[in-house]
């Protein structure tokens, strides 16, 4: 079984990631709360493009067929598969902070959208992200 994260795609030359120094930022407990909600909210984000696409459900991932064994409920998904949205979500708001954004608390958000799984009740509570910067020091 091939390990290669991308199976004939060619590879970029000299392309060395390079995502946000995060190494100083601490969360606190408040902020670290938030890494499940967003976690289950980046794996629906995904799931609800995916099915837009035309995938579906499927045991096993087949391109051709448009199926995928993640086109579940994010308390279907494995551990592991929890830990790689996790791991987004946790890095998302470590890069926030980094970039001098602060992440407070804000009011509950009624969910309202012609997308929304909850057909307009209040589903989610929201944290706001201020759009100034904290000074920089």
């Amino acid at each position: 079984m091939s390990t290669d994260p991308l199976p004939g795609r060619p590879r970029p030359s000299g392309y060395k990631p390079r995502p946000i120094d995060t190494t100083r930022v601490t969360l606190t407990p408040e902020i670290l709360e938030l890494t499940e909600t967003l976690a289950r909210s980046t794996h629906d984000n995904w799931a609800r493009r995916r099915l837009a696409e035309g995938w579906r459900y499927g045991p096993h991932r087949n391109d051709g067929r448009h199926e995928h064994p993640g086109l579940v409920p994010y308390e279907s998904l494995s551990e592991s598969e929890k830990d790689y949205d996790r791991s987004t979500a946790l890095e998302t708001l470590k890069a926030i902070l980094a970039l001098g954004y602060k992440i407070e608390k804000g009011s509950e958000i009624q969910g309202d959208g012609p997308d929304d799984p909850a057909d307009g009740a209040l589903h989610r509570r929201a944290s706001a992200v201020r759009r100034r910067r904290a000074p920089i020091k």
